[in-house]
């Protein structure tokens, strides 16, 4: 997407056309996948042209000039619905826009719509929907993982080239790995979290998802770096990313969780993609990560133990008795 990004910034390319193609191909496969809850079509070809516009008159339109992007439905749009899949939220359009949006717009990437999840966030196979399940493009039989199963869908529909998910304990990298594409949970507090509905506010964090290796890291280029509306992000400069692709990973650590790997609690070899095994002082060195102990035969890390009691807690500010709502009465 860089390449088609850097003609249309020279005008070899419309921005509109573009988008054209992505809006055709949603309408084309879109009843059958349901990755989107809002297709934003006359807003995103408004702000193609505008991109158009600003190339042709010499402006730089930025690093995702005319590519197209899809927003997982918890992220806040200014005056698009922001609905988290639930009937709860359903009709708010938030009068302001997430910070990762306005970095978005200010790269000059066109939001297509707004991607469908697990009902705030909490599940794993975006089957748990107040507006109906996302279906695996690879195989409509079978889901696409979650919570961001509809960022992750949409992708590898080709719905968009990019896409931006959350990811509390797995929700982006899950269902990439499920439908073919890349997909990664940034350290917290590289990316800001101002305007994502929190599920556990202490582990939630935004991320890219895409086709390929490369543009993920150019998305997570353009949506990183400090916010002052978040006091959770982290004060250094954005990572570059994209400039360390073709360095290898001779020399980094890999986190092994060792009661998870065949043969007992001792990790010896580290394997690359291909599948052949690394020794020492070649490719990446295998690190012991601190013990996870089972609980009830399952191996679940302390963190996640804890997510239902922060998400008991933000969804009490849909509770009647919390926040003064006309039927709280109703013990709802």
């Amino acid at each position: 997407m860089l390449a088609v990004a850097d003609a249309v910034r020279q005008g070899r390319r419309s921005a509109r056309q573009l988008t054209e193609e992505h809006l055709a191909a949603v309408a084309a496969a879109e009843p059958e996948v349901h990755a989107f809850n809002t297709v934003m079509t006359d807003a995103a070809l408004a702000q193609a042209d505008d991109i158009d516009r600003r190339a042709a008159a010499g402006e730089d339109v930025g690093p995702l000039a005319g590519v197209p992007v899809a927003l997982k439905d918890n992220i806040c749009t200014r005056g698009v619905p922001t609905t988290c899949s639930s009937r709860i939220l359903e009709g708010w359009r938030p009068q302001y826009d997430a910070t990762v949006v306005v970095r978005l717009r200010s790269a000059g990437a066109v939001v297509l719509g707004k991607t469908n999840l697990d009902e705030f966030a909490m599940g794993s196979s975006t089957e748990n929907s107040a507006f109906g399940p996302t279906r695996n493009p690879r195989d409509p039989s079978r889901v696409p993982g979650g919570s961001s199963g509809g960022s992750a869908a949409a992708v590898a529909a080709g719905f968009a080239p990019l896409a931006l998910g959350s990811d509390t304990g797995g929700s982006i990298r899950q269902p990439a790995a499920l439908t073919g594409v890349v997909g990664v949970k940034p350290t917290y507090g590289v990316v800001s979290r101002y305007g994502l509905v929190a599920f556990a506010s202490s582990l939630d964090q935004i991320g890219p998802l895409a086709s390929s290796v490369a543009d993920a890291a150019a998305l997570l280029e353009v949506v990183a770096g400090h916010d002052p509306a978040d006091s959770t992000s982290l004060a250094e400069p954005a990572p570059e990313v994209t400039s360390v692709l073709d360095e290898g990973v001779d020399g980094m650590r890999v986190g092994v969780v060792t009661e998870l790997m065949p043969g007992g609690r001792r990790a010896r070899r580290c394997r690359r993609p291909g599948g052949r095994g690394v020794g020492p002082g070649r490719g990446p060195r295998p690190v012991r990560l601190l013990p996870h102990r089972p609980r009830r035969g399952v191996l679940e890390p302390g963190p996640l133990r804890r997510r239902p009691l922060r998400a008991a807690r933000r969804r009490a500010r849909y509770h009647g008795d919390v926040h003064g709502h006309p039927l709280g009465w109703l013990r709802l």
